[in-house]
């Protein structure tokens, strides 16, 4: 293993833990003395191909998948960990069908799923580009139905989707009150 700063090929391991699917692994470089964590997981003996709507086929790409999410959830009030944990269930998911091939929309649609669970403002956002919402109408009939089917159930490490009109107030106005 190298060390990310200086390049030195010799690394000690100082801590090795069992993690979801996999080992974390604290090691140091003899070199430098720089410490950082590596994490091994297993991969899957067949390989996964997704069939894409275009006909195409391709190799699974976790990597591919854990962007978009990201992408999706940038600037999100999600718990560290949170995105690495969806991947693995998505794909896990994915292998335990047993499948050689799955369909693109497949995987899309577990996202979508997740996402909502998760957080909506990222599910729109994944929404707008998974489902290529052609005008704006689209994307306000998607937040609609978000909103009908539970605005006031949002889980409550979810920030609202629109917020109330208390809170539309600017934070430096709130609960003052004039002194004469």
């Amino acid at each position: 293993m190298r060390c990310p700063y200086c390049g030195y090929e010799a690394t000690n391991v100082i801590d090795s833990r069992e993690v979801d699917r996999g080992i974390r692994r604290r090691r140091q470089c003899q070199r430098c003395s720089s410490r950082f964590t590596t994490y091994e997981r297993v991969e899957p003996q067949r390989v996964l191909y997704v069939a894409k709507k275009d006909g195409r086929r391709e190799e699974f790409n976790r990597e591919k998948l854990l962007n978009g999410i990201r992408k999706a959830c940038e600037k999100r009030p999600l718990p560290t960990g949170t995105i690495d944990k969806l991947v693995e269930d998505i794909e896990a998911g994915l292998y335990s069908l047993g499948r050689a091939e799955v369909p693109s929309r497949l995987i899309g649609d577990m996202v979508m799923v997740r996402l909502k669970e998760l957080d909506d403002i990222a599910y729109i956002r994944f929404a707008s580009v998974y489902r290529q919402f052609a005008d704006i109408a689209s994307l306000k009939q998607e937040v609609d139905t978000l909103l009908s089917k539970g605005a006031a159930s949002y889980s409550r490490s979810q920030l609202p989707l629109i917020p109330e009109e208390t809170n539309l107030a600017p934070a430096g106005r709130r609960g003052r009150r004039k002194v004469h």
